[in-house]
């Protein structure tokens, strides 16, 4: 069975041994074409923002690979436990069980035509959703993003400017271009660090 997952965030740069022990790397970057956004404020990384499939993202051809599990239910799991979620979280698609003309408003539909024209049986993916509105209060927005990121701890700041410097160069969205653009948010290990704010 030839099983593909699809990343486009820190999956693909820090994977952990575990998940990495079964997958085909390199990682390759013609994946489907989905809209995601620096929108979901993560615990685990101090309060910085992380990739997510999201409406108010930028389409682009995600990344992905073969798993090498024979069983769907088994790469399910190695993304599952990788990503400390729950099944909810984690989507999949068998290609057999699919309608031959998939529903391209759908948000799998460019997955499984995708998957199609590469002969593959099935997809899986990480499916966390935007959290922002949630977590900070405030309807997502570009300029809301930037104001938000702007009171994050130095720790989550640094967190932040690391995601974001090192998520794929094909990820191209409105959040990014913003961020990389303010003076404060400099690029791990360039010398610079983000100035403090005053109280």
């Amino acid at each position: 069975m030839k099983i593909a997952i699809l990343g486009w965030g820190s999956l693909l740069w820090e994977g952990g041994p575990e998940f990495d022990k079964w997958i085909e790397k390199p990682w390759q970057y013609d994946g489907p074409k989905l809209k995601i956004e620096f929108s979901r404020v993560s615990k685990s990384r101090h309060g910085a923002l992380t990739l997510v499939i999201d409406d108010h993202g930028s389409s682009t051809p995600v990344a992905w690979c073969l798993s090498k599990r024979e069983k769907l239910e088994d790469a399910v799991a190695d993304l599952r436990c990788r990503e400390g979620t729950t099944n909810a979280n984690i989507k999949s698609v068998r290609l057999d069980e699919q309608p031959a003309l998939p529903n391209p408003v759908e948000k799998k539909g460019p997955i499984i035509a995708w998957a199609r024209e590469r002969k593959l049986d099935a997809v899986v993916w990480t499916a966390l959703k935007s959290n922002f509105e949630e977590e900070v209060g405030k309807p997502f927005s570009v300029k809301a993003v930037v104001a938000y990121v702007k009171t994050l701890c130095p720790t989550g700041k640094a967190k932040a400017a690391e995601y974001v410097w090192k998520a794929p160069e094909f990820v191209k969205t409105a959040v990014r271009s913003a961020l990389q653009q303010e003076p404060w948010f400099s690029k791990p290990g360039s010398g610079r660090r983000p100035k403090k704010r005053r109280a």
